[in-house]
């Protein structure tokens, strides 16, 4: 049975996206842990875990489309812009449904987003996180990202509750504070939970409790779908002979009868042996990532 794979996680409240990735580790007694896309210590819900030689492919997973279900709290502005930050000030809410729908829409698409400083951009190699413990205000340069789609489910004044589905990269956070900015009420994320992330449902997602329980146990692994599986929109090519030689050592492969310019490399018994990328300067095949088979 593999001790590598993609593990999905509903990460509890409280925890850090790292503090998951440590007791997965602690858990499977698998030193390799690492996570594709990080959660802030108030968000619940999907977080991808990549254990073993799946960490190499974590790049891959990162970029996937995300789904939030976001509870914003209009009045209230705080320095983290979310619930655990301290609040800076508040403002009294006069706001109708119709003008928080025409808010909105004005955030759905292609926009720039200025990330939060409590963030783990850096900065001249800090963490812009590090920067706003010390008091330090730092310009940040907007960032495009693109929200495609924002359902309103309740508004109960001053909270409101959105779904949004957003490219990777999205902060709900800054969302949130830019919402309130156009209100002129200010706003702050108060609850926050993914709840996709790429083809990743949370109805899928194990409780990390539950997963600690099945590793005590010795079963743990059921968890685990394959990297095949979580890249199973490449295409697959099989190499058999010299290109499959060619394949695991780094060597170009001339021609493939593969559209795009990235797939997966079976060899002839269906195992996945790497992952190629085609250079359109040599015009070649290439591996990107060589994957051994580990069990």
């Amino acid at each position: 049975m593999t001790n590598s794979g993609i593990l999905i996680v509903n990460k509890p409240a409280g925890l850090t996206s790292h503090d998951v990735v440590n007791r997965v580790r602690r858990a499977t007694r698998i030193r390799r842990v690492g996570h594709a896309g990080t959660l802030d210590p108030i968000a619940t819900g999907v977080l991808v875990v990549c254990v073993g030689q799946a960490t190499r492919i974590s790049e891959y997973l990162a970029g996937h489309d995300k789904t939030y279900r976001a509870t914003i709290r209009l009045g209230s502005e705080t320095d983290t812009y979310d619930a655990d930050g301290q609040t800076i000030a508040t403002r009294e809410v006069n706001v109708s449904e119709a003008d928080l729908r025409a808010a909105l829409a004005t955030f759905v698409g292609a926009i720039e987003q200025v990330p939060p400083m409590h963030s783990a951009i850096k900065r001249d190699g800090r963490k812009l996180y590090e920067l706003a413990r010390a008091g330090i205000e730092v310009d940040r340069p907007a960032r495009s990202v693109t929200i495609h789609s924002i359902d309103l489910l309740d508004f109960t004044p001053p909270d409101v509750t959105l779904e949004v589905r957003c490219s990777a990269g999205t902060y709900i956070r800054s969302l949130a504070h830019d919402l309130g900015a156009r209100l002129l009420t200010g706003a702050h994320l108060s609850a926050l939970a993914r709840i996709a992330s790429g083809p990743y449902q949370l109805a899928a997602a194990v409780e990390l409790d539950v997963f600690e329980t099945a590793a005590r146990d010795g079963q743990w692994q059921p968890y685990l779908s394959t990297i095949d599986q979580a890249l199973d929109d490449w295409p697959v090519a099989v190499l058999t002979g010299a290109d499959r030689d060619r394949a695991v050592t780094g060597g170009p492969i001339e021609a493939l009868p593969i559209h795009g310019t990235r797939c997966r490399a079976h060899d002839e018994h269906g195992e996945l042996i790497a992952l190629l990328v085609y250079d359109q300067k040599k015009r070649h095949w290439r591996a990107d990532k060589v994957l051994s088979n580990e069990h």
